[in-house]
């Protein structure tokens, strides 16, 4: 049954991505990561050391922010003094330690990049930090695939500001009109819209 669903995505993915596109921009986690229940573990266990207890629920409304954006959020809503880089390392550790390792693949979406090599530029980018997303590519069998990573850090402003896709959009040479987004969350999708990109919601399809 999983693999009749995966094949069905597939071609459906497929269908809607045919057009005058000269690049592919993929988020990596919940895009082509199947790791968002393993991120918001770690949310909520470097939290609760501190005596917070959150919902993870929120790790999913702000899919693609950048942890450290994630955590002053955090702090606003619960009303704590996270200090936001140290969350964020120790939330990192914990990452790739305990999960990077059992992280399986969004498989619709890997196939439809590995399908889509040489025939447009390929990229990825995440709100994850560099080396976090380098060892889940890695996991995933398609670290050598992408052209360009854009990650957590390395733009003035991370998702949804339309940064991080320009970024990517100008390190491959195409017009952000010529670029196609692969999101799972409202805040990536925002951030397309904002670079004038079109996006597909690939949870949605």
């Amino acid at each position: 049954m999983a693999d009749t669903t995966n094949n069905s995505r597939y071609e459906k993915l497929t269908l809607l991505t045919e057009g005058d596109f000269q690049a592919f921009l993929y988020d990596c986690d919940g895009t082509l990561a199947d790791n968002m229940g393993a991120h918001k573990k770690t949310y909520v266990h470097i939290a609760a050391q501190d005596g917070v207890l959150i919902d993870a629920a929120l790790v999913d409304e702000l899919a693609g922010w950048p942890v450290v954006k994630v955590v002053e959020e955090i702090n606003k809503r619960y009303n704590s003094t996270f200090d936001p880089i140290e969350f964020a390392h120790k939330r990192e550790e914990l990452f790739l330690e305990e999960y990077i390792d059992q992280t399986q693949p969004v498989d619709y979406v890997v196939n439809h990049l590995k399908a889509h090599v040489g025939k447009v530029k390929i990229g990825v980018v995440s709100g994850s930090q560099r080396s976090a997303v380098e060892r889940t590519l890695r996991v995933l069998g398609i670290a050598e695939l992408p052209e360009v990573l854009v990650c957590a850090g390395e733009t003035p402003h991370g998702k949804p500001f339309p940064d991080p896709f320009l970024a990517a959009a100008e390190k491959l040479g195409v017009a952000p009109e010529h670029c196609l987004v692969f999101e799972d969350g409202e805040p990536g999708t925002r951030a397309a819209e904002a670079a004038g990109m079109k996006w597909i919601r690939i949870d949605k399809i």
